[in-house]
């Protein structure tokens, strides 16, 4: 897979305060936007993203809330980068899901005491990762390491987005950048359903820290083992023990910690 192209950057002159004295400079910054989504005429949600990759963006937001059940129930996607505007048609949608979406919720996990999902649709749509796949040391080393160090054009030139990939025998087989975390995971989503790509045999490196709402977007993915270069949170934590995903996370240059589900890593 090839990287290097720089995307969606504007060049800005900006006072730099260094060694004393202050002089003008050119930044390069990380352009953001405002993206309305239409479903079969009825306003759903302003997502703000880089604009980048907006269709898989799209199909994986719809398709990750329950909204559309399948990619082929879409039918046709207009998006009006100009306006911000992105207008779906779709043959079935999941007028409850639709309704629900940011629906406060709270529910017990999988069947236990404590409460794991705070919105309606996640407690629909998240589910248990039961995959025999593993990974080795190695390969989670060098996928990080070519995620962080190589793949990100952007992040480079401005320190200003957030990147991700879906990785396979420690190879990079998809990326997406954007300057929304969440918004990396429904844009590998969206390319992922695209491909028709299995996903329990995959892994998935990001470039920032796994809360509860990356982790439950993984297990919406069916991703068994998701690495990230900061440390989780506690409620990422319970939910990722009770959903079957192996988190890999606190990441170094030669080291990692796992912390849950450790028989998917070996050396």
């Amino acid at each position: 897979m090839k990287f290097g192209k720089v995307d969606a950057i504007k060049t800005y002159e900006v006072l730099r305060f260094k060694h004393g004295t202050i002089q003008e400079v050119k930044q390069m910054i990380s352009e953001e936007m405002p993206l309305t989504v239409y479903l079969n005429g009825k306003e759903m949600t302003t997502m703000l993203c880089s604009p980048v990759d907006q269709k898989y963006l799209v199909i994986g937001f719809l398709i990750s809330e329950g909204m559309v059940q399948r990619i082929e129930d879409i039918k046709e996607m207009v998006i009006n980068e100009d306006d911000g505007l992105v207008n779906v048609e779709a043959d079935i949608v999941e007028r409850e899901a639709a309704q629900g979406y940011l629906r406060r919720c709270l529910t017990a996990c999988c069947g236990r005491g404590r409460a794991g999902f705070y919105f309606a649709n996640d407690h629909k749509t998240t589910r248990y990762i039961d995959s025999s796949a593993q990974f080795t040391a190695s390969d989670i080393l060098k996928s990080t390491d070519i995620l962080l160090n190589e793949a990100s054009a952007t992040h480079h030139k401005t320190n200003g987005v957030h990147s991700g990939a879906i990785v396979k025998n420690g190879e990079l087989i998809l990326y997406s950048e954007d300057i929304g975390r969440h918004n990396i995971f429904d844009k590998l989503y969206g390319k992922c359903l695209e491909k028709n790509m299995i996903m329990d045999d995959k892994m998935l490196v990001f470039s920032g820290r796994i809360s509860s709402e990356i982790l439950i977007k993984v297990s919406k993915m069916g991703i068994p083992c998701v690495v990230a270069k900061s440390v989780p949170t506690t409620l990422a934590l319970d939910l990722a023990k009770d959903l079957g995903i192996t988190i890999v996370a606190s990441m170094r240059r030669d080291s990692f910690c796992v912390y849950t589900h450790p028989k998917r890593i070996i050396d």
